[in-house]
């Protein structure tokens, strides 16, 4: 979860090339910060510190010159929240720093074997293991060390290490910067004039270059002067394919906006329309290989589950067929019914979450075949699916997922008509729907949503209700709420309130109602009702004013759509109340953009 970049090259102002960087990782945890320079003299000067990077003026930073750098991030999960705690972590000698995404599963019984050895520790880190295990590994060394040697010593240490992670490790006595990967996502930039970048995310460096390899689990790369990737079970050598990333710099900045996250709402105007522009072949061959498998498992985590499970209700309702959901942390209880023949689904932003990616390698060892609906190309899922069919939102930066969400949305939908035999049928639907969130998208419409937030921005709970498809959305419409402006929210089915929920409600009250022009209409605007009458305040989203509503915010008509459309107004909803409540809605507490630990 952590955010890790490195520079190597020939520019003097690594340090603060690789800060620059950092600031653009920060979603990935914001607890504490840190970096490693390598002077000139063969001294690795540290720095860090706890708070965000993002509020540190770099200017005002007294930072060395070098020509290697690498800087770190925290979302602390072994140790508090602590200067001492912060990334990088040194060798007793100082003269081996790493930094680490993940968690060393057996760190406890190498540091109690260290301290034997007469290691000293300064953190509660699992982290810090790994540099004294590279130092013993080094120490009947003096001086100068090889790059062999450095990279003997690495290897020999990652060999001994349990768990997921990324590293990155420099040594003051060896030109080399060393990476390695298991679980956690590690790419490679590559610049120009012997430039190298290696981070968590490719926004870190996507204005230095576009051109990137990945670091597949269990492989090791090693930058001096060129690069090197070697495969740690086999110790053999990699070839690896660079890839050009279409996206463009200014796409992961937020521009005139004010958060990432607003920016992301408005950019749905777009983001849909994308995801719907697929080959219709691959469609179709999705669509095929759902219809003719021994049973078809979606699996997500956090917003990407709640919009699996919306999708079983599209499959069931558009092509009659069942879909199973289940959430990537779970999946491991479910793996006695994944058969050769199955078909894994996993739903994904980033293509990097942990426990979705340990889902498809139970299904992959079953013989399940593999398909991802993911964002980024190139990742961990996408390498490892037979099938890939790319949502296309670009960047996503915002810890709570607003964009990608109904992108994702879009495409499983679209799926759901293509095995139907209804394909152009259900891209029509869409993008009518797409054009019609654009007349959403407008200042007039968030004022309007404005003053409900100003309303309700006091309250201790709210409550969300749906019906079919717009149940999970409900769902997804509470955590939304929760991440952002921390008000206790919960979405319910709405037939389920009276089994008690409903227990719940007191005068004044914020609950609201998803409300869509189907068979579930006069149903949930009954369940709103049965709220009313014990003093809730009825927050309704619909395409049409209901008497039953104390608040309207219009919705479109959109049919098939109306999960896609429903959430949107609720995601300016979480957004507007983070703000009144001086939350930042980028960076909410607690939480990391991409969970890449289990």
């Amino acid at each position: 979860m952590c955010g890790i970049i490195a520079y190597k090259g020939r520019r003097r102002d690594a340090a603060t090339l690789v800060l620059k960087g950092l600031k653009k990782l920060e979603y990935r945890g914001y607890d504490s910060w840190g970096i490693a320079v390598k002077k000139a003299q063969n001294d690795i000067f540290v720095y860090k510190k706890t708070g965000k990077i993002g509020e540190i003026d770099l200017k005002k930073l007294t930072l060395p010159k070098g020509e290697i750098a690498m800087a770190h991030s925290r979302w602390a999960t072994h140790g508090g929240v602590t200067d001492r705690n912060a990334h990088p972590h040194a060798s007793c000698n100082n003269r081996i720093v790493v930094i680490h995404n993940g968690i060393i599963e057996n760190y406890l019984p190498l540091k109690k074997n260290l301290i034997k050895k007469g290691h000293k520790f300064v953190s509660e880190t699992d982290t810090e293991v790994a540099a004294h295990l590279i130092e013993e590994s080094l120490k009947k060394f003096k001086g100068k060390i090889s790059v062999e040697t450095f990279k003997n010593a690495v290897q020999k240490t990652l060999a001994k290490l349990k768990g997921r992670y990324a590293f990155l490790v420099m040594c003051a006595d060896c030109p080399a910067l060393i990476a390695a990967r298991r679980g956690s996502p590690l790419i490679v930039g590559k610049g120009f004039d012997g430039e190298y970048f290696i981070a968590s995310d490719i926004p870190a460096f996507l204005e230095y270059t576009n051109r990137v390899m990945y670091l597949d689990d269990d492989e090791m790369v090693v930058i001096d002067g060129g690069h090197e990737f070697i495969n740690l079970k086999t110790g053999h050598k990699i070839e690896k394919r660079l890839i050009e990333i279409k996206w463009k710099a200014q796409q992961a900045e937020k521009g005139a906006f004010p958060h990432f996250m607003i920016k992301e709402i408005t950019e749905q105007k777009e983001t849909i329309h994308r995801a719907l522009n697929q080959d219709e072949k691959l469609i179709n061959r999705a669509a095929d290989a759902i219809k003719n498998a021994f049973g078809t498992y979606l699996v997500g985590c956090g917003t990407a589950g709640k919009v699996c499970i919306a999708a079983s209700y599209m499959f069931s309702q558009i092509s009659g067929m069942h879909v199973n959901v289940t959430f990537g942390s779970e999946f491991e209880n479910c793996r006695h019914f994944i058969k050769k023949g199955s078909l894994i689904i996993a739903v994904s932003q980033s293509g990097e979450t942990a426990d979705t990616l340990e889902a498809m390698a139970i299904g992959k060892r079953a013989g399940a075949k593999l398909m991802t609906i993911v964002n980024v190309e190139g990742s961990s899922m996408d390498r490892l699916a037979e099938i890939s069919i790319y949502i296309k939102a670009g960047p996503e930066k915002a810890v709570a997922s607003t964009k990608a969400t109904t992108a994702q949305m879009a495409i499983l939908t679209m799926l759901a008509y293509a095995c139907a035999g209804k394909l152009r049928e259900g891209k029509k639907v869409l993008l009518e729907a797409s054009s019609q969130i654009n007349d959403m998208l407008n200042p007039r419409y968030e004022n309007h949503i404005y003053a409900l937030a100003r309303k309700i921005k006091s309250v201790e709970s709210m409550y969300v209700i749906g019906r079919g498809a717009n149940y999970p959305m409900a769902l997804e419409a509470a955590i939304k709420l929760q991440e952002v402006s921390y008000i206790h929210a919960e979405g319910f089915a709405g037939g389920e309130l009276k089994h008690g929920p409903i227990a719940l409600i007191s005068k004044g009250t914020p609950c609201i109602a998803l409300v869509a022009n189907d068979e579930t209409h006069d149903d949930i605007i009954s369940n709103a009702m049965e709220i009313k009458a014990r003093g809730g305040f009825i927050i309704g989203v619909s395409p049409q004013h209901e008497a039953v509503f104390d608040y309207w915010i219009k919705v479109p008509d959109a049919g098939a759509a109306s999960p896609i459309v429903n959430i949107i107004p609720v995601q300016i909803l979480a957004y507007q109340l983070a703000i009144l409540r001086e939350n930042n809605p980028d960076m909410p507490r607690n939480l990391a953009k991409s969970v890449t630990v289990k």
